[in-house]
């Protein structure tokens, strides 16, 4: 199958992107690398012995999009371009809403004009907003509490609409949680432009001396130790996931929903604290002020995923400690 993977210089969709070609997909990359690296794909070469097909283009540019599906018989897409960044979301949420919303519009409406429609879409769990209890289910209630998730939520909107309007259509909507760890290689991993918005590039951060200390926001949520809690997932296990809804589309399933996650919630300050015991290295921190739109716990319930895309997160916590720490370690400036 041949799949345009959109963001697929970013990090989750390199890691994709290597269990795509090693499970034999044909991989064509559209990427702006306004928060990513092309070294990134090189990287993706030297793990995969294959050369990646690359478009630097915007999906919201529509005559690149139309220019891509011409040249190329595009059957799937999996789409990882957006903006990600919570806080920033808050301070820019019209950048955020051009970006995500717009562009995925734009992408959808040049997947119907070439008749492609198979779609992987990159969503997350702040579409449950603040649970009111957990596990969270699919089913639970849809909310936000930034323009972040607003933005996730408006897209998985759009595509339920879409798909009532044409049965063609066959969608996987999946709700990630946070995403940590890299590559076993060391190769890739995650590289954050500026200041990291989520928690493990961050102490690795501290960990190699690029940072003085990690922030903690707020040790006051009614968590166990006061910080907030979170399902941390493998990149590799969310990446295979994608491989298993990708075949999923294959039986026309319609839009449907997955949670991707590991089942169980881990607060920030246990996550220094297995770090530090994996790595054996120290992890200064300070207690900052809670952020804007951040909620005190959220973990998946994942029994539909396992059922329905015989997928299951298997990487354990120290994996996800040991494989991000190789990253930072032998790269301790990211691709740069």
């Amino acid at each position: 199958m041949t799949v345009l993977v959109t963001g697929g210089a970013g990090y989750i969709g390199t890691h994709t992107l290597v269990e795509l070609i090693e499970s034999d997909h044909k991989v064509l990359v559209l990427d702006n690398f306004s928060n990513s690296s092309a070294k990134s794909l090189e990287k993706v070469t030297q793990i995969t012995g294959q050369d990646i097909s690359v478009v630097e283009g915007d999906v919201n540019d529509k005559a690149c999009l139309t220019a891509i599906f011409s040249k190329h018989n595009i059957q799937a897409v999996i789409h990882f371009a957006g903006l990600k960044a919570v806080g920033e979301s808050c301070e820019k949420p019209l950048k955020y809403y051009q970006n995500n919303v717009a562009g995925t519009l734009t992408l959808c409406e040049v997947m119907a004009q070439f008749n492609c429609k198979n779609f992987v879409f990159s969503s997350s769990a702040t579409v449950y907003g603040d649970p009111a209890t957990v596990p969270i289910t699919e089913s639970f209630p849809l909310s936000t509490t930034n323009p972040y998730g607003a933005s996730k939520l408006m897209v998985e909107n759009i595509l339920r609409d879409l798909y009532q309007s044409d049965h063609e259509w066959n969608i996987a909507i999946l709700r990630y949680f946070n995403p940590v760890g890299a590559h076993h290689s060391g190769l890739i991993g995650e590289d954050p432009n500026d200041i990291p918005n989520n928690l493990m590039p961050f102490i690795t951060q501290v960990a190699v001396g690029k940072r003085e200390f990690l922030s903690v926001f707020g040790d006051d949520y009614d968590t166990p130790d006061g910080s907030g809690v979170r399902d941390y997932i493998h990149v590799v296990d969310l990446a295979k996931g994608h491989l298993k809804a990708l075949d999923k589309l294959t039986q026309n399933i319609g839009c449907v929903e997955y949670n991707l996650g590991t089942g169980s919630g881990i607060s920030v300050l246990e996550m220094v604290n297995a770090f530090e015991s994996v790595t054996g290295q120290k992890v200064p921190y300070q207690i900052t002020n809670r952020r804007a739109g951040d909620i005190a716990c959220c973990y998946a319930q994942t029994d539909f995923a396992e059922s329905e895309l015989n997928w299951k997160a298997e990487k354990t916590l120290t994996d996800m400690m040991a494989d991000a720490w190789n990253w930072q370690s032998n790269n301790p400036n990211g691709y740069e």
